[in-house]
C-alpha cells in the first residue's frame, strides 16, 4: 500500500528576510548595491521625499560606490494598477540591472511592482491575485531590489506582497509571491524624524494590525497539506516564529505608540514602533493577515470624498493603516471565541487588565484598541469616513473579493458575517 499523505499541514517554512536596522544605515545603500553588482539602478521614492535629505542621502551614498541611477519620484500614495503600470514602463525604458526603494509601503510595493513586470512582462492581470487576476506564478528571479522604508509602517521591506487599487473594480488587492522580496531592507529610524503625526499614527496602526492578525490567523497546521511542496502559500498562518515575532511588536507598540505619535522629537519611541514594523514584516510575512485587512481593501477602494490630515494628497483616499483598524475592533470581537488565550495576550500588551472568562475577552480587546486610537487621533469607525449604512453591500463585494485573506481567518467568514462586521465597524467608541 502506498503511503496515505497527511491530511493537514506539518511543515513550517520560515522566510527570513536579510535586514540592516539602526540609524544611519541608509548611507550603506550603495555599498550594498556595488556589492551586488549593480551598475545602474532605479531609484523609486515619492515627489514629497523627493526633496528630503533622506533620499539625497541615498543619491549620495549610491554616487560615491559608483551606481549610476534613474530616478523615478512620480509613485502615487496608495497606488493603482496604472500607477505600477506607469513604474513598470519606467523601468523598462530605464534599463536598470537593479532597484532602490526609499519611502513608504506605496514606494517600496511599486518597486516590486516595476520590477516585475519590466522582467517578465505580461497582460497586468497575470500576476494579480485571483479572483480578480489569473495569480500566476513569478517565472524566475527577479533584479536585486534593496528597499528603504521611510514610514514606521508596512514592513513590505519584509513581505513578498505589492497592494494596488484596482480602479475597474473598486477595491484593493495585490500580488503575491516569494519571488517579489526585496534582497535586502535597510530600516533607517532616522527617516521617522520628519514624519507629521497622523502618518505616524496611521502607520503605526497598520504595523498592529499585521501583529494581530497574523498572531491571531489560522494556525498554519489547520490548513490542508499542498499537493507540491512548491504550492505551500506565503502566508501559511499562526507558527512559532511568527509569534515571536508579532508579539514583541505588540509589546512594543503598547509601550511607545502614543509617544512616538504625540512627540516628533522621542527618538526612541520612533526607533521602537520602526524596529516593530520590520518584525511585524516578517510575522505577517509568513504568517499572512486576514479580516482587517480584507475588510480594508474595500474600504479604501470604494473612498468617497476623506483626505486625511497630514497627507499631502491630491485624491480623497483612506491611509492604508487608517483604513485597516476602523475595523479591527469589530473583529476582535468577532475572532476572539476562535483563540481566546491569544487575544487575551494582545489585550493585555495593549494596557488592559486580565480578564478571567473567555466570552468577555473580544470585547475587552476592541476596548483597548479604541482607547489606543482615540489617543491617536484615529477617526471613530467608518462613519467618520463618510460612509453611511446603504454602503455596506458594496463593501462586502469588496471584501468578499479577498478569498486569499478570509481563508486565513481562525473563524469562517462569509458575506453575512462580513456585513456584521461592517455594521459593527461604523463607529468605534
Amino acid at each position: 500500500m502506498h503511503d496515505v499523505p497527511h491530511e493537514h499541514e506539518t511543515i513550517l517554512e520560515v522566510e527570513a528576510p536579510r535586514v540592516k536596522f539602526g540609524r544611519g544605515a541608509i548611507d550603506e545603500v550603495g555599498p550594498e548595491a556595488a556589492a551586488a553588482g549593480l551598475r545602474r539602478v532605479a531609484l523609486f521614492t515619492d515627489a514629497r521625499l523627493a526633496k528630503l535629505e533622506f533620499v539625497e542621502r541615498a543619491r549620495r551614498s549610491l554616487r560615491a560606490a559608483g551606481v549610476d541611477v534613474a530616478e523615478f519620484d512620480r509613485v502615487r500614495i496608495e497606488p493603482t494598477d496604472g500607477s505600477f503600470r506607469d513604474a513598470a514602463a519606467f523601468a523598462q525604458d530605464a534599463r536598470v540591472d537593479g532597484y532602490v526603494s526609499v519611502g513608504g509601503g506605496s514606494v517600496i510595493d511599486t518597486a516590486k511592482a516595476a520590477n516585475l513586470y519590466a522582467t517578465y512582462p505580461a497582460p497586468f492581470e497575470r500576476y494579480v491575485n485571483a479572483p480578480l487576476g489569473e495569480g500566476a506564478p513569478v517565472p524566475g528571479p527577479l533584479a536585486p531590489h534593496i528597499a528603504c522604508p521611510t514610514t514606521s509602517g508596512t514592513g513590505s521591506e519584509c513581505t513578498g506582497i505589492a497592494i494596488f487599487d484596482f480602479e475597474a473594480h473598486e477595491v484593493k488587492t495585490g500580488i503575491a509571491s516569494r519571488r517579489l522580496r526585496p534582497t535586502l531592507g535597510i530600516v533607517d529610524p532616522d527617516a521617522t524624524r520628519t514624519l507629521p503625526t497622523t502618518v505616524v499614527a496611521s502607520s503605526g496602526f497598520d504595523v498592529l494590525a499585521h501583529a494581530l492578525e497574523s498572531y491571531t490567523a489560522r494556525p498554519y497546521t489547520e490548513r490542508s497539506r499542498p499537493a507540491s511542496p512548491l504550492a505551500r502559500p506565503l502566508s501559511q498562518g499562526a507558527n512559532p516564529y511568527s509569534d515571536l515575532a508579532c508579539a514583541e511588536a505588540l509589546r512594543l507598540l503598547g509601550d511607545n505608540l502614543e509617544r512616538a505619535v504625540h512627540d516628533a522629537g522621542d527618538d526612541e519611541a520612533r526607533e521602537a514602533v520602526m524596529y516593530a514594523a520590520t518584525l511585524a514584516g516578517i510575522g505577517f510575512g509568513n504568517a499572512g493577515v486576514h479580516v482587517p485587512h480584507g475588510m480594508a481593501y474595500a474600504v479604501a477602494g470604494l473612498v468617497h470624498g476623506y483626505r486625511p490630515p497630514d497627507y499631502d494628497a491630491d485624491h480623497a483616499m483612506v491611509p492604508h493603516g487608517m483604513s485597516v483598524i476602523v475595523s479591527a475592533p469589530s473583529v476582535a470581537r468577532f475572532t476572539a471565541s476562535a483563540a481566546p488565550e491569544k487575544h487575551r495576550r494582545i489585550a493585555m500588551l495593549l494596557g488592559a487588565e486580565r480578564t478571567k472568562h473567555d466570552d468577555e475577552i473580544g470585547d475587552v480587546l476592541a476596548v483597548a484598541l479604541g482607547r489606543l486610537m482615540r489617543a491617536t487621533g484615529m477617526p471613530n469607525g467608518l462613519r467618520a469616513l463618510g460612509y453611511v449604512d446603504a454602503d455596506v453591500p458594496r463593501l462586502v463585494a469588496g471584501a468578499f473579493a479577498q478569498q486569499r485573506l478570509l481563508a486565513n481567518a481562525p473563524r469562517r467568514v462569509g458575506e453575512e458575517e462580513l456585513a456584521a462586521l461592517f455594521a459593527g465597524a461604523m463607529t468605534v467608541w
